[in-house]
């Protein structure tokens, strides 16, 4: 991964992060998105969730480091953990997500502009891609 991307990201998910409603926004957002998606969240525990968001973002940013063991290395456990032997998260479910991220990037990052966006999409893109590969292996 460019060195350029990386650094765009990480700075636009620490501006983003400094904003206490950026997790909530983007979660009410998310769950909007589709009944599917909110009958996948009943019952979960949002400040664990959040939780668990936030070091994912910081976990594909290491993996985006290392592109050959990174994935397996630092997002295994989350991909067996989406998988259609666990919690059964589809692909169609992929791209609300991140739609619903990049709204809430534009909403919360004061720099947000095209290539604060690209650098969200390609970094995304990491774990979306090695989720998706391992979605029929537990």
């Amino acid at each position: 991964m460019d060195e350029k991307v990386i650094a765009t990201f990480d700075q636009s998910l620490h501006r983003c992060d400094n904003n206490p409603q950026f997790l909530d926004l983007f979660y009410e957002r998310f769950l909007d998105s589709s009944p599917k998606v909110k009958e996948k969240f009943k019952n979960t525990d949002f400040n664990k969730q959040k939780r668990l968001l936030r070091a994912s973002f910081y976990l594909i940013l290491l993996a985006s480091e290392d592109p050959e063991k990174g994935p397996e290395r630092y997002l295994g456990y989350l991909a067996a953990r989406h998988s259609a032997s666990d919690l059964d998260i589809g692909s169609e479910l992929y791209d609300l997500w991140l739609d619903s991220l990049l709204a809430t990037v534009k909403e919360c990052d004061p720099d947000y502009g095209p290539e604060v966006e690209q650098a969200w999409e390609q970094m995304m893109e990491i774990g979306i891609d090695y989720m998706l590969r391992r979605y029929h292996h537990s």
